[in-house]
């Protein structure tokens, strides 16, 4: 069995009367006599993404789907411990929770200054979770992205995750399928919840995260460098602790031990 069949597996599939249910919800709340659907084929277990009339971006999160939310959060947080320091990701039990963590969590993203699709929506029906966001016709996620283009940007990564972290956000889940570059633009998606009182940990979490994001596009040395404009030395260092815990993420490959390196370089050179 692939991965992608053992992740549609595990995503589940949402009976079709359900989904016109929400559909019509849609509708009805927002005055439309009848919407456009088209379904995505996302690589992800955690909702039925889909697209309505090209204006919003839909996220259908089933019963199930909060299921292997809580289950990969358990694993998130052993992995955490592996690393030195109680967990700290949060689980929800339900997909209205799912839903309305996701919406708030994006409006905090927006209220700060910091780039994600402008969220709209989130409600229940006939208990499936619904998450209505903007939708951007127009973008590429960041394995679509030149290295050049990368190279050349890669501290303005830095700099919008460290305006998060400032302002005591976490993302929880960085990887390069949650960056997205629209109209010339970077933007955040998907951010997961983290302990509010673990800032420290999350914040080096979320740096070695993006460092494995960047390590095998642009080396370790310009990923570490363009961290350094964003980063103080003691906090580059904190890194370190996780790198070990993302590398056995299957959805980040990268040479922790050079990366590793490099951050410990940077900050003797820093005095850190």
């Amino acid at each position: 069995m692939s991965d992608m069949d053992i992740r549609r597996l595990a995503r589940g599939t949402v009976e079709w009367s359900r989904i016109e249910r929400v559909v019509q919800t849609l509708a009805d709340r927002y005055d439309h006599e009848c919407v456009r659907v088209e379904f995505l084929e996302a690589d992800n277990w955690l909702s039925t993404p889909c697209v309505i009339d090209d204006e919003w971006f839909v996220k259908i999160v089933s019963r199930q789907n909060a299921l292997v939310h809580a289950v990969l959060t358990t694993g998130r947080n052993v992995g955490a411990f592996s690393s030195g320091t109680e967990g700290f990701f949060d689980r929800f039990d339900t997909p209205r929770e799912m839903v309305e963590h996701e919406y708030e969590a994006t409006e905090r993203m927006c209220e700060i200054g910091v780039n994600a699709p402008r969220p709209i929506d989130a409600f229940e029906v006939n208990g499936l979770g619904v998450l209505v966001l903007e939708y951007l016709p127009e973008f590429e996620s960041l394995d679509d992205v030149s290295d050049a283009v990368i190279a050349d940007r890669a501290a303005e990564l830095f700099e919008m995750l460290s305006s998060l972290h400032e302002h005591g956000l976490a993302h929880g889940d960085l990887r390069a399928e949650n960056i997205l570059l629209s109209d010339g633009e970077f933007y955040f998606i998907d951010a997961t919840s983290v302990h509010d009182d673990r800032a420290d940990e999350t914040t080096a979490y979320d740096l070695a995260c993006a460092l494995a994001v960047l390590e095998p596009r642009i080396g370790p040395r310009k990923a570490v460098d363009a961290a350094t404009t964003a980063y103080d030395p003691s906090t580059l260092l904190s890194a370190r602790a996780f790198l070990d815990f993302v590398r056995l993420r299957p959805d980040h490959e990268f040479d922790s031990t050079t990366l590793r390196s490099e951050l410990e370089k940077a900050a003797d050179l820093s005095g850190g």
